[in-house]
Parts: structure tokens; C-alpha cells; sequence
């Protein structure tokens, strides 16, 4: 029998890959006492994918380390989040996710008698919980609500209530399940920082934070449940894992970006403290790596192939879809997983879809965005808040487009200044001035209001094309049908990231010579 951990082992442990700890010291305070207690959170929305196995195997190291680990089913959060997960479909997406999260800690071997798992709404509904949901709202600033939830709740133009309400709630699901610490991704750190401002002056304790770093999908950007390319789903079928490992972004020798490799450094070596290159023997052969910076360093010096590479993590891979497929495989898990997520064909209330039809794919290739050059800038004749500019985008002739930017952008700045132009929306007058286009902005989160024009890269011409990373293809929509509101669904997930590079969905806008900017609004919305 193994000794038990000491302090420090468990430290170690505890900490391994992660991006970044908050509260270092009083993390190793604790376990020099006692046991930590820690939980991880998950908003029951999309379909689980493999990137959950990020979390599953740190709450294994947690396991290891001792820890009394809570799984939290965030199923109010979920709702809470610009209704993810309509009412209706709550109670069966939780049940799936319950089900799930479950067969994949099964799957590498996590004992679950070790694990608490709880509902959000088995306390969030309680009197207590409330009445700290109210005093929290007494103490918290509209602007403090609104940058927490930045990086996690959707960002749409006229924000619900309930996504400020968001953050404050995971805040207090610390005190109410009684832990030491949580863990999540990196992308949660602002709800963190929150939360250690705002317990405090509820008279609850500050809290220890751990968190991943944000593991790219199989495209190289975030994987995400609203991207079908970009993940595995834990339910897919083998010749389907194959056929999306096989599209997956991995460069030879580039290590950056690179889904494959982390997954295999995040998920399998952790679990296994190895992992097996499989090789034909006139390629050297298997390998069996110990240590994640030798297959990395073998992998940037191209002495392990991409292709070797993919094969070996679909066999890893599927060892540990092949339990979950297979609970997931009677006639009670398939009712319920098609129930809590209906084609659109059969969506429920609240649920968006076509009858008879296929819904359209609401792609960013549908967007006529080019760069434009503006020729002129006058005051809009009857609106004292409003530019009328005469945008060049290589046409004929020029556009004429209206932009509300007097209060924020003085005119000699736009004066032949290069813009991003939206090209395709339907032209619509503004005070008897018809505008053939909208100019794209950064736009602050906060007060006071700050609006920056984006900016194309340094010598790009007028009507040069400006897409979305991954989305070089396709023709735009001749023209937007409002009705449709396709640029509104595309708009929600717009947003300035904290190099000030403009995003869609975390996939950059680029032109031939680079990426599109803002000058200084990181972290703000585009509009």
C-alpha cells in the first residue's frame, strides 16, 4: 500500500497543468490542516464533448490528492445564460448531463462513491439563497455584473437581466456548498475575481480558485458544443471520431494551437503517466513517451508525424468513448438524449427550428464585411448624433452610410480613415438619409460608453475582403433578409478579445494582410 500524500505531493497534485491558482498560500495552508474541498461547476446546455474530459481528469487528480470533490449541475445557470437551455428542456438536460459526466468519470476509472453531486436548484431556490441573491445585488454594480460574466454569459446587444444576475450566483454556490476551492477554466477568471471582492462583504470567506487553461478543438480554436467541427462527441461513432481527427488542425512541427496535442497532454497523459506513439516498423516503429515535453519536443523537430500522431489518439480516444457509447446504447439513455436535445425538425417551445426543413446554417461567410476607405463626413442634416460618409468600397461608386458616431469619433479622425463595413444588410432610412452599409465598432462594456471604429490591417485596400478565421469560403447572402436576423445571431458571439483583435466565437477577423483591431476596447462587444 502507497503512503499517503503529503502536503506538498498533494500540491502538486492539485495544481498540475493548470494556467493559474489564486490563493497559492492559503490552498497550502489548508492542506497542511485538512483535506481540501473543492467543486467544479458545469451549466447543463450543450452536449457534453470530449473536451470535458479536461475537467474529468483534474477532478481525478483532486481524487488522488484527497480532496473531498462536489460536482455541481449548474441547471438555473444554464437557464440564466440567455435561456441556453429553455425551461422546458431543463429537468432532461440535466438528467443527460448527470448520466454523462458520470459514464466519463466511469471511463477512466474515478470512483464515484468519492464524489458529491448536486443540483443547482436543490438549493438555489431555498429562502436563504434568495434573500443572499438580493443582499448581493444591493452591494454589486451593474458594471462589476456585466465584465464578470463577459468572458462565460452570451454577449448580445440588449443584455437580460438574468445574465448579470449570473455571476453573483456562482459566487454564493460557494459559500452554499461549503468548499474551500473552485475549479473551472480560465475563461471563468473574471467570475473569480468577482467572487473574491464581492463574499467578503457578505461576511463569507474568500475562496481559493483553480483554473485550466482553454484547450483549443480540433480546428485550433476553443472547442465548443455550438461548433460542430471543432468537437467529438462522446457519443459519436468510431468511423466519425476518425473522419473528424482526420480534418483536425495539426501542422507538422507546429506545436501552437495544436488540439491534438493538448488533449494528449491535458486528458491522456495524466491519466496513464504515458502515452504510445503507434508507427509502422519501417517508421521506427511504437514509441511510448513518459513525459509530455519529450512527444512535444519530437512532434516540433517532425520526428513524430501528424498523421502517427491523430491515428494514436483515436485508439487512446475511443478506449475511453467505447464505455460511455455502450451505457449510452439502451433504449431508456437513447429516449432521453434525444429529448433533451430534439432536432429542429421537433424542437420544443422555446426551442428555435423548421418545420419540414432543414434550419439554415448561420455561418459568418453569409456576411458581406470589406474594408472601406471614407471619402467624406458630414452631420446628418436632421440628427445632430449621426455622420453622413461616403465610404468607398471598391464599387463604382461610393456608399453612402450612416453612422451614430459624433459623440465618440471626432470627424477629422474618420476623414479617409480605413473602416470595416458591413456590406449586405438591406438599405434602411435614417431621417430621410438612405445607408447603404454599417461601419463595425468596438464598443466598451462599461460606462462611460467608448465606441472605436475597427481597424483593417495597415495597406489593405478599399473592398478588400474581411472574413472569419476558418470561414475563408463561401459566398455572402446578396442581401440580409431582416426577417431572418442572420448578422443579429452571428453579432451575439462578435467580440474584442484582450489583444484587441476582433473575434468571432474566439476565430479572429482577418484580412490578406492580418487581423482586424480595435485600438484600446479589450474585452468589449462589436456592434
Amino acid at each position: 500500500m502507497e503512503p499517503a500524500p503529503g502536503p506538498q505531493e498533494k500540491y502538486q497534485l492539485i495544481t498540475r497543468n493548470l494556467q493559474e491558482v489564486l490563493g497559492e498560500d492559503k490552498l497550502m495552508a489548508i492542506l497542511k490542516e485538512r483535506e481540501l474541498k473543492i467543486y467544479w461547476g458545469t451549466a447543463t446546455t450543450g452536449k457534453p464533448h470530449v473536451a470535458y474530459f479536461v475537467p474529468m481528469s483534474k477532478i481525478a487528480d483532486f481524487l488522488k490528492a484527497g480532496c473531498e470533490v462536489t460536482i455541481l449541475f449548474a441547471d438555473l445557470h444554464a437557464y440564466l445564460d440567455n435561456m441556453k437551455a429553455p425551461w422546458e428542456l431543463l429537468e432532461l438536460r440535466t438528467r443527460y448531463y448527470e448520466h454523462v459526466i458520470k459514464a466519463m468519470l466511469e471511463s477512466i476509472g474515478v470512483p464515484l462513491e468519492k464524489l458529491k453531486f448536486v443540483r443547482g436548484t436543490d438549493y438555489q431556490l431555498s429562502k436563504e439563497y434568495t434573500l443572499d441573491v438580493y443582499r448581493l445585488s444591493s452591494v454589486v454594480t451593474q458594471h462589476d455584473a456585466k465584465k464578470a460574466g463577459a468572458e462565460v454569459v452570451k454577449q448580445v446587444e440588449h443584455p437580460l437581466l438574468s445574465g448579470l444576475l449570473y455571476p453573483g450566483l456562482q459566487a454564493l454556490d460557494e459559500e452554499y456548498l461549503k468548499v474551500d476551492a473552485q475549479f473551472g477554466g480560465v475563461d471563468q477568471r473574471k467570475i473569480f475575481t468577482f467572487a473574491e471582492k464581492y463574499l467578503p462583504s457578505l461576511g463569507y470567506a474568500k475562496r481559493v480558485h483553480l483554473m485550466n487553461p482553454m484547450v483549443p478543438g480540433l480546428t485550433g480554436s476553443k472547442m465548443s458544443s455550438s461548433e460542430e467541427d471543432s468537437k467529438i462527441d462522446l457519443l459519436d461513432r468510431k468511423e466519425d471520431v476518425k473522419k473528424k481527427l482526420k480534418k483536425a488542425f495539426c501542422e507538422p512541427g507546429n506545436v501552437e494551437n495544436n488540439g491534438v496535442l493538448s488533449f494528449i497532454k491535458h486528458v491522456l497523459f495524466p491519466l496513464k503517466s504515458e502515452f504510445v506513439v503507434l508507427r509502422e516498423e519501417k517508421w521506427g516503429g511504437n514509441k511510448t513517451y513518459t513525459a509530455y515535453e519529450a512527444l512535444e519536443k519530437d512532434f516540433a523537430e517532425q520526428v513524430v508525424h501528424p498523421g502517427d500522431l491523430k491515428n494514436s489518439v483515436e485508439v487512446a480516444l475511443n478506449k475511453l468513448l467505447d464505455p460511455i457509447r455502450e451505457k449510452f446504447n439502451c433504449p431508456e439513455l437513447k429516449k432521453l438524449s434525444s429529448a433533451a436535445y430534439p432536432t429542429p425538425s421537433k424542437a420544443k417551445p422555446g426551442e428555435k427550428g423548421t418545420k419540414n426543413s432543414e434550419p439554415e446554417d448561420v455561418v459568418p461567410s453569409r456576411l458581406d464585411i470589406r474594408v472601406g476607405k471614407v471619402i467624406s463626413v458630414e452631420k446628418h442634416p436632421d440628427a445632430d448624433s449621426l455622420y453622413v460618409e461616403k465610404i468607398d468600397v471598391g464599387e463604382a461608386e461610393p456608399r453612402t452610410v450612416i453612422s451614430g458616431l459624433v459623440h465618440f469619433v471626432p470627424k477629422e479622425q474618420l476623414q479617409d480613415r480605413l473602416v470595416v463595413l458591413l456590406c449586405n444588410l438591406k438599405p434602411q432610412k435614417m431621417r430621410g438619409v438612405e445607408s447603404q452599409g454599417m461601419v463595425l465598432c468596438a464598443s466598451s462594456v462599461g460606462e462611460p460608453r467608448q465606441v472605436e471604429p475597427l481597424d483593417p490591417p495597415a495597406g489593405c485596400c478599399a473592398g478588400e475582403r474581411v472574413y472569419v478565421e476558418g470561414y475563408e469560403g463561401g459566398e455572402p447572402d446578396e442581401e440580409l433578409k431582416p426577417k431572418k436576423k442572420v448578422f443579429e445571431k452571428l453579432q451575439a458571439d462578435f467580440h474584442i478579445s484582450e489583444d484587441c483583435v476582433a473575434q468571432w466565437k474566439q476565430r479572429n477577423f482577418l484580412t490578406k494582410l492580418g487581423t482586424v483591431s480595435c485600438k484600446s476596447l479589450k474585452g468589449g462587444s462589436i456592434s
